[in-house]
Protein backbone atom coordinates (compact mmCIF):
# COMPACT_ATOMS: atom_id res chain seq x y z
CA UNK A 1 0.00 0.00 0.00
CA UNK A 2 2.98 2.45 0.79
CA UNK A 3 5.16 2.03 -1.81
CA UNK A 4 1.80 2.38 -4.50
CA UNK A 5 0.79 5.71 -3.03
CA UNK A 6 4.14 6.82 -3.31
CA UNK A 7 4.19 6.18 -7.11
CA UNK A 8 0.27 7.23 -7.55
CA UNK A 9 1.33 11.09 -7.10
CA UNK A 10 3.88 10.54 -9.90
CA UNK A 11 1.59 8.62 -12.24
CA UNK A 12 -1.72 8.86 -11.54
CA UNK A 13 -2.15 12.70 -10.12
CA UNK A 14 -3.55 13.72 -14.04
CA UNK A 15 -6.40 11.61 -13.53
CA UNK A 16 -7.12 12.47 -10.23
CA UNK A 17 -7.18 16.09 -11.37
CA UNK A 18 -9.61 15.18 -13.48
CA UNK A 19 -11.93 13.44 -11.30
CA UNK A 20 -11.87 15.85 -8.58
CA UNK A 21 -11.99 18.44 -10.87
CA UNK A 22 -8.56 20.60 -9.26
CA UNK A 23 -5.90 22.74 -10.79
CA UNK A 24 -3.13 22.23 -11.02
CA UNK A 25 -2.23 24.37 -7.64
CA UNK A 26 -4.26 22.10 -5.71
CA UNK A 27 -3.75 19.08 -7.20
CA UNK A 28 0.72 19.45 -6.14
CA UNK A 29 -0.99 20.84 -2.59
CA UNK A 30 -2.70 17.30 -2.54
CA UNK A 31 0.48 15.53 -3.33
CA UNK A 32 2.51 17.12 -0.37
CA UNK A 33 -0.70 16.72 2.02
CA UNK A 34 -0.75 13.22 1.52
CA UNK A 35 3.26 12.64 1.95
CA UNK A 36 4.26 15.42 4.44
CA UNK A 37 2.41 13.61 7.62
CA UNK A 38 3.97 10.52 6.64
CA UNK A 39 6.81 12.10 7.50
CA UNK A 40 5.45 13.95 10.95
CA UNK A 41 4.93 9.79 12.59
CA UNK A 42 7.26 7.84 10.69
CA UNK A 43 10.30 8.52 12.64
CA UNK A 44 8.19 7.89 15.88
CA UNK A 45 6.26 4.77 15.09
CA UNK A 46 9.77 2.30 16.01
CA UNK A 47 9.38 3.93 19.51
CA UNK A 48 5.40 3.78 19.51
CA UNK A 49 5.64 -0.04 18.76
CA UNK A 50 8.37 -0.52 21.23
CA UNK A 51 5.66 1.12 23.70
CA UNK A 52 2.06 0.27 22.91
CA UNK A 53 2.70 -3.10 20.95
CA UNK A 54 2.85 -3.84 17.52
CA UNK A 55 -1.47 -5.00 17.61
CA UNK A 56 -2.13 -1.42 18.95
CA UNK A 57 -0.01 0.13 16.40
CA UNK A 58 -1.19 -1.38 13.81
CA UNK A 59 -4.71 -3.03 14.18
CA UNK A 60 -6.54 0.19 14.57
CA UNK A 61 -4.39 2.13 12.44
CA UNK A 62 -5.23 -0.24 9.61
CA UNK A 63 -8.78 -0.97 10.25
CA UNK A 64 -9.78 3.36 10.40
CA UNK A 65 -7.08 3.48 7.15
CA UNK A 66 -9.46 1.38 5.31
CA UNK A 67 -12.47 3.45 5.84
CA UNK A 68 -10.59 6.49 5.30
CA UNK A 69 -9.74 5.32 1.65
CA UNK A 70 -13.28 3.99 1.22
CA UNK A 71 -14.56 8.05 1.33
CA UNK A 72 -12.04 9.26 -0.25
CA UNK A 73 -13.54 8.85 -4.34
CA UNK A 74 -16.60 10.31 -2.73
CA UNK A 75 -15.32 13.95 -1.73
CA UNK A 76 -15.55 16.94 -4.22
CA UNK A 77 -14.92 19.93 -1.64
CA UNK A 78 -11.38 20.64 -1.78
CA UNK A 79 -10.95 20.99 1.73
CA UNK A 80 -12.55 18.48 2.83
CA UNK A 81 -10.22 16.17 0.32
CA UNK A 82 -6.68 18.05 1.63
CA UNK A 83 -8.54 16.64 5.69
CA UNK A 84 -8.68 13.04 4.06
CA UNK A 85 -5.90 12.71 2.84
CA UNK A 86 -3.90 14.10 5.47
CA UNK A 87 -5.34 11.27 7.98
CA UNK A 88 -4.87 9.14 5.44
CA UNK A 89 -1.28 9.96 4.85
CA UNK A 90 -0.67 9.84 8.93
CA UNK A 91 -2.01 6.25 8.85
CA UNK A 92 -0.02 5.40 6.08
CA UNK A 93 2.90 6.83 7.69
CA UNK A 94 2.53 4.08 10.49
CA UNK A 95 2.97 1.15 7.94
CA UNK A 96 6.62 0.78 6.79
CA UNK A 97 8.24 1.68 9.89
CA UNK A 98 6.58 -0.54 12.29
CA UNK A 99 7.41 -3.68 9.63
CA UNK A 100 11.22 -2.75 11.16
CA UNK A 101 10.28 -3.48 14.55
CA UNK A 102 8.27 -6.63 13.88
CA UNK A 103 11.13 -7.47 12.19
CA UNK A 104 13.81 -7.30 15.15
CA UNK A 105 11.22 -7.51 18.36
CA UNK A 106 9.06 -10.62 17.19
CA UNK A 107 11.00 -12.90 14.74
CA UNK A 108 13.76 -15.01 15.49
CA UNK A 109 17.38 -13.66 14.48
CA UNK A 110 17.79 -16.76 11.96
CA UNK A 111 14.96 -14.81 9.94
CA UNK A 112 15.90 -11.28 10.04
CA UNK A 113 17.94 -10.97 7.05
CA UNK A 114 15.18 -12.70 4.88
CA UNK A 115 12.63 -10.48 6.31
CA UNK A 116 15.23 -7.40 5.50
CA UNK A 117 14.95 -8.56 2.08
CA UNK A 118 11.29 -8.39 1.89
CA UNK A 119 11.11 -5.24 3.31
CA UNK A 120 13.96 -3.96 0.40
CA UNK A 121 11.70 -5.84 -2.60
CA UNK A 122 8.43 -4.27 -1.48
CA UNK A 123 9.79 -0.70 -2.01
CA UNK A 124 11.59 -1.66 -5.62
CA UNK A 125 8.67 -3.90 -6.77
CA UNK A 126 5.96 -1.60 -6.08
CA UNK A 127 7.95 1.18 -7.64
CA UNK A 128 8.16 -0.11 -10.67
CA UNK A 129 5.15 -1.80 -10.74
CA UNK A 130 3.19 0.54 -9.48
CA UNK A 131 2.43 2.39 -13.26
CA UNK A 132 1.26 -0.60 -14.78
CA UNK A 133 -0.98 -1.09 -11.58
CA UNK A 134 -2.51 2.47 -11.92
CA UNK A 135 -3.28 2.43 -15.47
CA UNK A 136 -5.15 -0.88 -15.30
CA UNK A 137 -7.25 0.83 -12.64
CA UNK A 138 -7.92 3.84 -14.73
CA UNK A 139 -8.31 2.01 -18.12
CA UNK A 140 -10.43 -0.83 -16.82
CA UNK A 141 -11.96 -0.61 -13.03
CA UNK A 142 -12.21 3.04 -12.40
CA UNK A 143 -10.12 5.60 -10.77
CA UNK A 144 -11.94 5.05 -7.26
CA UNK A 145 -9.65 1.67 -6.93
CA UNK A 146 -6.70 3.75 -6.37
CA UNK A 147 -8.08 4.11 -2.96
CA UNK A 148 -10.49 1.33 -2.87
CA UNK A 149 -8.18 -1.30 -3.57
CA UNK A 150 -6.79 -0.77 0.22
CA UNK A 151 -10.60 -0.99 1.45
CA UNK A 152 -9.32 -4.84 0.67
CA UNK A 153 -6.06 -4.52 2.02
CA UNK A 154 -5.81 -2.74 5.24
CA UNK A 155 -8.32 -4.93 6.57
CA UNK A 156 -6.16 -8.46 5.97
CA UNK A 157 -3.37 -6.58 7.09
CA UNK A 158 -5.15 -5.62 10.28
CA UNK A 159 -6.12 -9.34 10.73
CA UNK A 160 -1.97 -10.27 10.33
CA UNK A 161 -1.55 -8.26 13.04
CA UNK A 162 -4.23 -9.06 15.12
CA UNK A 163 -2.84 -12.79 14.99
CA UNK A 164 0.86 -12.30 13.69
CA UNK A 165 1.84 -10.32 16.89
CA UNK A 166 1.46 -10.88 21.01
CA UNK A 167 -0.47 -9.26 23.49
CA UNK A 168 2.43 -7.05 25.14
CA UNK A 169 1.35 -5.01 28.11
CA UNK A 170 1.93 -1.04 27.80
CA UNK A 171 5.37 -0.65 28.81
CA UNK A 172 4.93 2.15 31.30
CA UNK A 173 8.36 2.75 31.81
CA UNK A 174 9.57 3.70 28.76
CA UNK A 175 6.26 5.65 28.14
CA UNK A 176 7.22 7.31 31.22
CA UNK A 177 10.43 8.19 29.95
CA UNK A 178 9.55 9.55 26.55
CA UNK A 179 11.14 12.28 24.82
CA UNK A 180 8.10 14.53 23.34
CA UNK A 181 9.88 16.96 22.39
CA UNK A 182 12.42 15.48 20.56
CA UNK A 183 9.92 13.55 18.74
CA UNK A 184 7.56 17.00 17.97
CA UNK A 185 11.08 18.81 17.06
CA UNK A 186 12.02 15.91 14.55
CA UNK A 187 8.89 15.01 12.79
CA UNK A 188 7.36 18.54 12.18
CA UNK A 189 11.23 19.86 11.77
CA UNK A 190 11.32 16.96 8.49
CA UNK A 191 7.74 17.56 7.67
CA UNK A 192 8.66 21.70 6.92
CA UNK A 193 11.33 20.70 4.99
CA UNK A 194 10.00 17.92 2.95
CA UNK A 195 6.98 20.86 2.07
CA UNK A 196 9.49 23.12 0.75
CA UNK A 197 11.35 20.55 -1.35
CA UNK A 198 8.10 19.40 -2.45
CA UNK A 199 6.87 22.38 -3.85
CA UNK A 200 10.60 24.03 -4.42
CA UNK A 201 10.09 23.54 -8.14
CA UNK A 202 6.67 24.53 -8.86
CA UNK A 203 7.21 28.13 -6.79
CA UNK A 204 10.81 28.69 -7.71
CA UNK A 205 12.49 27.48 -4.97
CA UNK A 206 14.29 30.86 -2.97
CA UNK A 207 12.24 33.23 -4.61
CA UNK A 208 9.18 32.09 -2.91
CA UNK A 209 8.69 32.96 0.80
CA UNK A 210 6.76 29.83 1.36
CA UNK A 211 9.66 27.78 0.17
CA UNK A 212 12.56 29.87 2.40
CA UNK A 213 10.15 29.94 5.14
CA UNK A 214 9.30 26.43 5.66
CA UNK A 215 13.48 25.73 4.58
CA UNK A 216 14.10 27.82 7.74
CA UNK A 217 11.32 26.41 10.32
CA UNK A 218 12.45 23.21 9.53
CA UNK A 219 15.96 23.27 9.81
CA UNK A 220 15.62 25.20 13.14
CA UNK A 221 13.11 22.55 14.74
CA UNK A 222 15.96 20.09 13.27
CA UNK A 223 18.43 21.77 15.36
CA UNK A 224 16.75 22.15 18.07
CA UNK A 225 16.16 18.56 17.86
CA UNK A 226 19.77 17.66 17.82
CA UNK A 227 19.86 19.93 21.18
CA UNK A 228 17.30 18.37 22.82
CA UNK A 229 19.02 14.91 22.45
CA UNK A 230 22.12 15.98 23.67
CA UNK A 231 20.08 18.02 26.85
CA UNK A 232 17.16 15.23 27.82
CA UNK A 233 18.15 12.68 30.36
CA UNK A 234 16.70 9.79 28.13
CA UNK A 235 16.79 10.41 24.15
CA UNK A 236 14.76 8.97 22.14
CA UNK A 237 16.95 8.85 18.85
CA UNK A 238 20.18 9.17 20.68
CA UNK A 239 22.39 10.86 18.00
CA UNK A 240 25.20 8.04 19.16
CA UNK A 241 23.26 5.54 18.05
CA UNK A 242 24.70 6.81 14.57
CA UNK A 243 27.43 8.06 15.71
CA UNK A 244 29.77 4.77 14.83
CA UNK A 245 32.13 5.51 11.87
CA UNK A 246 30.75 2.56 9.78
CA UNK A 247 27.44 3.59 10.10
CA UNK A 248 27.67 7.28 8.74
CA UNK A 249 29.61 6.12 6.26
CA UNK A 250 26.49 3.22 5.06
CA UNK A 251 24.41 5.76 5.55
CA UNK A 252 26.01 7.97 3.11
CA UNK A 253 26.42 5.16 1.00
CA UNK A 254 22.45 4.68 1.42
CA UNK A 255 21.58 8.65 0.32
CA UNK A 256 23.95 8.12 -2.51
CA UNK A 257 22.02 4.80 -3.62
CA UNK A 258 18.74 6.50 -3.65
CA UNK A 259 20.33 8.79 -6.08
CA UNK A 260 21.93 6.75 -8.32
CA UNK A 261 18.63 4.52 -7.94
CA UNK A 262 16.41 7.44 -9.77
CA UNK A 263 17.99 6.29 -12.76
CA UNK A 264 15.07 3.97 -12.56
CA UNK A 265 12.11 5.12 -10.48
CA UNK A 266 12.45 8.78 -12.01
CA UNK A 267 14.35 8.60 -14.91
CA UNK A 268 13.38 5.78 -17.45
CA UNK A 269 9.58 6.36 -16.86
CA UNK A 270 9.57 9.85 -17.09
CA UNK A 271 11.43 10.04 -20.25
CA UNK A 272 9.50 7.75 -21.66
CA UNK A 273 6.44 9.39 -20.89
CA UNK A 274 7.27 12.83 -21.23
CA UNK A 275 9.81 12.82 -24.65
CA UNK A 276 8.48 9.95 -26.06
CA UNK A 277 4.99 10.07 -25.03
CA UNK A 278 3.90 6.93 -24.58
CA UNK A 279 0.98 5.45 -22.54
CA UNK A 280 1.01 4.58 -18.63
CA UNK A 281 0.33 0.91 -19.75
CA UNK A 282 3.61 1.11 -22.20
CA UNK A 283 5.92 2.05 -19.76
CA UNK A 284 4.57 0.33 -17.14
CA UNK A 285 5.06 -3.45 -19.10
CA UNK A 286 8.67 -2.15 -19.60
CA UNK A 287 9.06 -1.95 -15.85
CA UNK A 288 7.25 -4.68 -15.21
CA UNK A 289 8.72 -7.34 -16.99
CA UNK A 290 12.03 -6.05 -17.26
CA UNK A 291 12.81 -4.76 -13.54
CA UNK A 292 10.17 -6.63 -11.12
CA UNK A 293 11.47 -10.09 -12.60
CA UNK A 294 14.95 -9.65 -11.95
CA UNK A 295 14.13 -8.67 -8.72
CA UNK A 296 12.13 -11.58 -8.04
CA UNK A 297 14.41 -13.74 -9.16
CA UNK A 298 17.41 -11.49 -7.54
CA UNK A 299 16.09 -11.33 -4.22
CA UNK A 300 16.04 -15.26 -2.76
CA UNK A 301 20.13 -15.05 -4.06
CA UNK A 302 20.65 -11.95 -1.85
CA UNK A 303 19.46 -13.85 1.28
CA UNK A 304 21.20 -16.67 0.21
CA UNK A 305 24.24 -14.69 -0.12
CA UNK A 306 23.95 -12.20 2.82
CA UNK A 307 23.82 -15.30 4.86
CA UNK A 308 27.44 -16.86 3.69
CA UNK A 309 29.51 -13.30 2.38
CA UNK A 310 29.98 -9.99 3.57
CA UNK A 311 27.63 -7.84 2.88
CA UNK A 312 29.87 -4.88 1.39
CA UNK A 313 30.85 -7.47 -1.88
CA UNK A 314 27.11 -7.14 -2.41
CA UNK A 315 26.71 -3.38 -1.97
CA UNK A 316 29.89 -3.50 -4.21
CA UNK A 317 28.10 -5.04 -7.09
CA UNK A 318 24.80 -3.06 -6.35
CA UNK A 319 26.09 -0.20 -7.12
CA UNK A 320 28.05 -1.19 -10.40
CA UNK A 321 24.88 -2.28 -11.91
CA UNK A 322 23.33 1.20 -11.03
CA UNK A 323 26.71 2.82 -12.79
CA UNK A 324 26.77 0.18 -15.45
CA UNK A 325 22.96 1.25 -16.59
CA UNK A 326 23.58 5.15 -15.54
CA UNK A 327 26.42 4.43 -18.05
CA UNK A 328 23.98 2.63 -21.21
CA UNK A 329 21.68 5.94 -20.25
CA UNK A 330 24.51 8.35 -21.38
CA UNK A 331 24.19 7.21 -25.43
CA UNK A 332 20.17 8.00 -25.06
CA UNK A 333 18.80 9.43 -28.47
CA UNK A 334 15.22 10.91 -29.19
CA UNK A 335 15.17 7.77 -31.09
CA UNK A 336 14.67 5.59 -28.08
CA UNK A 337 11.56 3.78 -26.72
CA UNK A 338 10.96 1.11 -23.77
CA UNK A 339 12.46 -2.02 -25.60
CA UNK A 340 15.88 -0.18 -25.57
CA UNK A 341 15.72 0.81 -21.69
CA UNK A 342 15.54 -3.52 -21.51
CA UNK A 343 19.29 -3.94 -20.36
CA UNK A 344 19.34 -0.62 -17.99
CA UNK A 345 15.55 -2.25 -16.35
CA UNK A 346 17.19 -5.58 -15.60
CA UNK A 347 20.68 -4.33 -14.43
CA UNK A 348 18.65 -1.57 -11.94
CA UNK A 349 16.55 -4.28 -10.63
CA UNK A 350 19.39 -6.21 -9.54
CA UNK A 351 20.93 -3.00 -8.40
CA UNK A 352 17.88 -2.51 -5.94
CA UNK A 353 17.94 -5.44 -4.19
CA UNK A 354 21.76 -6.08 -4.55
CA UNK A 355 22.49 -2.86 -2.69
CA UNK A 356 19.73 -1.75 -0.05
CA UNK A 357 18.95 -5.30 2.03
CA UNK A 358 23.15 -5.23 2.76
CA UNK A 359 23.06 -1.47 3.81
CA UNK A 360 20.23 -2.22 6.35
CA UNK A 361 21.99 -5.38 7.49
CA UNK A 362 25.39 -3.75 7.80
CA UNK A 363 23.96 -0.49 9.68
CA UNK A 364 22.01 -2.67 12.12
CA UNK A 365 25.37 -4.95 12.55
CA UNK A 366 27.94 -1.94 13.20
CA UNK A 367 25.11 -0.15 15.56
CA UNK A 368 24.53 -0.69 19.16
CA UNK A 369 21.62 -2.70 19.54
CA UNK A 370 20.55 -1.63 22.41
CA UNK A 371 19.22 1.61 20.69
CA UNK A 372 17.47 -0.15 17.67
CA UNK A 373 14.60 2.49 18.49
CA UNK A 374 16.82 5.35 17.27
CA UNK A 375 18.35 3.28 14.31
CA UNK A 376 15.30 2.88 12.71
CA UNK A 377 13.92 6.32 13.09
CA UNK A 378 16.97 7.48 11.36
CA UNK A 379 16.28 4.98 8.67
CA UNK A 380 12.85 5.82 8.05
CA UNK A 381 14.44 9.46 8.20
CA UNK A 382 16.42 8.52 5.23
CA UNK A 383 14.24 6.78 3.67
CA UNK A 384 10.98 9.31 3.61
CA UNK A 385 12.81 12.39 3.74
CA UNK A 386 16.40 11.69 1.60
CA UNK A 387 13.83 9.61 -1.27
CA UNK A 388 11.51 12.85 -1.89
CA UNK A 389 14.58 15.20 -1.66
CA UNK A 390 16.78 13.16 -4.09
CA UNK A 391 13.91 13.50 -6.34
CA UNK A 392 13.22 16.89 -6.13
CA UNK A 393 16.93 17.50 -6.93
CA UNK A 394 16.40 15.51 -10.05
CA UNK A 395 13.27 17.37 -11.23
CA UNK A 396 15.15 20.90 -10.23
CA UNK A 397 18.39 19.28 -12.01
CA UNK A 398 16.25 18.22 -15.21
CA UNK A 399 14.64 21.43 -15.54
CA UNK A 400 17.21 23.72 -15.22
CA UNK A 401 19.02 21.33 -18.20
CA UNK A 402 16.18 21.26 -20.28
CA UNK A 403 16.37 25.09 -19.94
CA UNK A 404 20.28 25.15 -20.40
CA UNK A 405 20.30 23.12 -23.47
CA UNK A 406 17.59 24.19 -25.02
CA UNK A 407 19.20 27.90 -25.30
CA UNK A 408 22.62 26.09 -26.52
CA UNK A 409 20.54 24.22 -29.18
CA UNK A 410 18.37 27.36 -30.30
CA UNK A 411 22.13 29.47 -31.19
CA UNK A 412 22.58 26.73 -33.21
CA UNK A 413 19.13 27.38 -35.39
CA UNK A 414 19.88 30.53 -36.25
CA UNK A 415 17.57 32.80 -38.54
CA UNK A 416 18.17 33.15 -41.93
CA UNK A 417 21.20 30.47 -42.19
CA UNK A 418 21.61 28.02 -44.52
CA UNK A 419 20.32 25.02 -42.22
CA UNK A 420 17.59 26.41 -40.69
CA UNK A 421 16.01 27.56 -44.09
CA UNK A 422 16.53 24.22 -45.71
CA UNK A 423 14.56 22.23 -42.58
CA UNK A 424 11.74 24.91 -42.05
CA UNK A 425 11.34 24.10 -45.96
CA UNK A 426 11.44 21.08 -45.60
CA UNK A 427 9.27 20.95 -42.83
CA UNK A 428 7.07 23.53 -44.99
CA UNK A 429 6.55 20.93 -48.09
CA UNK A 430 5.42 18.60 -45.81
CA UNK A 431 2.28 20.51 -44.39
CA UNK A 432 2.07 22.46 -47.31
CA UNK A 433 -1.77 21.17 -48.02
CA UNK A 434 -2.53 23.65 -45.54
CA UNK A 435 -1.58 26.55 -47.40
CA UNK A 436 1.23 28.40 -47.68
CA UNK A 437 0.89 31.21 -44.97
CA UNK A 438 -0.06 28.49 -42.37
CA UNK A 439 2.28 25.88 -43.46
CA UNK A 440 5.50 28.21 -42.65
CA UNK A 441 4.19 28.74 -39.36
CA UNK A 442 3.59 25.00 -38.39
CA UNK A 443 6.85 24.70 -40.00
CA UNK A 444 8.17 27.08 -37.35
CA UNK A 445 6.28 25.30 -34.60
CA UNK A 446 7.72 21.75 -35.35
CA UNK A 447 11.18 22.76 -35.73
CA UNK A 448 11.02 24.50 -31.95
CA UNK A 449 8.90 21.23 -30.99
CA UNK A 450 12.41 19.66 -31.75
CA UNK A 451 14.95 22.01 -30.55
CA UNK A 452 12.88 21.17 -26.81
CA UNK A 453 12.78 17.33 -27.91
CA UNK A 454 16.65 17.32 -28.13
CA UNK A 455 17.32 19.45 -25.14
CA UNK A 456 15.30 17.21 -22.99
CA UNK A 457 17.35 14.17 -24.39
CA UNK A 458 20.08 16.00 -23.23
CA UNK A 459 19.16 17.33 -19.76
CA UNK A 460 18.23 13.62 -18.90
CA UNK A 461 21.61 12.10 -20.58
CA UNK A 462 23.18 14.70 -17.83
CA UNK A 463 20.57 13.37 -15.48
CA UNK A 464 22.31 9.55 -16.03
CA UNK A 465 25.43 11.08 -15.75
CA UNK A 466 24.76 12.53 -12.39
CA UNK A 467 23.21 9.29 -11.40
CA UNK A 468 26.47 7.30 -12.83
CA UNK A 469 28.77 9.86 -10.26
CA UNK A 470 26.62 9.05 -7.57
CA UNK A 471 26.62 5.42 -7.56
CA UNK A 472 30.77 5.81 -8.26
CA UNK A 473 30.89 8.31 -5.05
CA UNK A 474 29.33 5.32 -3.34
CA UNK A 475 31.74 2.66 -3.83
CA UNK A 476 34.44 5.58 -3.18
CA UNK A 477 32.87 5.67 0.65
CA UNK A 478 32.30 1.82 1.00
CA UNK A 479 36.31 1.46 0.14
CA UNK A 480 35.88 2.60 4.16
CA UNK A 481 33.51 0.85 5.50
CA UNK A 482 35.36 -1.74 7.67
CA UNK A 483 34.28 -5.09 8.82
CA UNK A 484 30.93 -5.30 10.73
CA UNK A 485 31.97 -7.31 14.06
CA UNK A 486 30.78 -10.71 13.82
CA UNK A 487 27.00 -11.48 15.24
CA UNK A 488 23.63 -12.65 14.08
CA UNK A 489 23.84 -9.89 10.92
CA UNK A 490 27.10 -10.21 10.45
CA UNK A 491 28.50 -13.59 10.56
CA UNK A 492 31.83 -13.36 7.98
Amino acid sequence: MVGFHSRLFGTGLVDLRGAFGLGVDEASWLSTLATAPQIVLAPAVAWMAAVFGIRRVMVGPALLYGLVSLLIPFARDFEILAILHVVHGTLLGVFVPATLMIIFRNLPMKWWISAIAIYAFRGAFTANSGTALVDFYVQHLGWQFMYWQDVVLAPILALLAFYGAPKEPVNSDLLARADWGGMLFLGFGLALLFVAVDQGNRLDWFSNGLVVSSLVGGAVLVAAFFINEFLVEHPWASVGAIGGRNVVLLLSVALLYLMSGLSNTSLVPNYLTTVVGLRPEQVGQTLLYWTCIPLVIMTPITVWALHRMDGRFLILVGLCCFAGAALIGTSLTSDWSGDDFRTMAVLQGAGHILTFPPIIVLTVANGDPTKAIAVAAYIQVIRLLGTQTAQALMTTYLRKGEQLHSYLTGLNVERGSEASVSALAALAHKVAGAGAAISQSRATAVLSQQVQKQANVLSYIDAFWLTFYCAIGGLVILAFVTRAPKGPMATH
